[in-house]
């Protein structure tokens, strides 16, 4: 909206671009079969992937009582799932095949994702457990809107924010609307747009 010369049709764009993301559809395709996957919180995408996959096993991460959505969602649907308190993180990355880390934003070194999600990654990467970062429509920025959003006030202390930077080493491979990628080709692009009205 702030780059388009009719911010009107770039907002109706915007809309119908987030309205058709495929991400979650994506990812529960390329989830292996029976497979038992980590998850904090509630992350739309992920949700919408696991809640189409009676096979899938999920084990919700309750972090700071943002799990309880999905959950009571998948019990209520009769899908296999597993309360884990957010003291119980690493222990239960320990018994899943999969983490999965729904992404608020991203960029070339890392990316923002619900508070318990850096615990998880540094876990897995320690027991060899695949790690995929799922990021839909817009949440991979160019380098000058990723370092800005990066250098945004937060609380003073860091374990009370609701989000945290997870470098993108602990990723594994990468979950968008095109699919399952490397991590490589999905830090190489960004279908967001500079807008230096937010530099001014």
């Amino acid at each position: 909206m702030l780059t388009g010369a009719d911010p009107v049709r770039e907002a109706r764009d915007a809309v119908d671009s987030i309205s058709s993301d495929r991400t979650g559809t994506e990812l529960g395709s390329a989830l292996p079969a029976e497979s038992r996957v980590l998850v904090i919180g509630s992350p739309y995408n992920v949700a919408c992937a696991v809640l189409n996959r009676p096979d899938i096993d999920t084990m919700v991460v309750d972090a700071a009582g943002e799990g309880y959505e999905l959950l009571s969602t998948l019990q209520r649907r009769d899908r296999s799932c597993t309360d884990v308190p957010d003291w119980g993180v690493g222990a239960a990355v320990a018994e899943c095949d999969i983490v999965l880390v729904e992404a608020e934003a991203a960029g070339p070194d890392g990316l923002l994702a619900r508070s318990g999600s850096r615990a998880a990654v540094a876990v897995a990467a320690n027991s060899g457990i695949d790690v995929w970062a799922v990021a839909g429509v817009g949440r991979f920025l160019p380098v000058r809107m990723w370092q800005a959003m990066l250098e945004l006030p937060t609380t003073t202390d860091p374990w009370l924010s609701d989000t945290e930077f997870v470098p993108i080493s602990g990723i594994d491979l990468v979950v968008g609307p095109a699919g399952l990628v490397p991590v490589a080709e999905a830090i190489s692009t960004s279908d967001c747009p500079i807008a230096p009205e937010l530099f001014r």
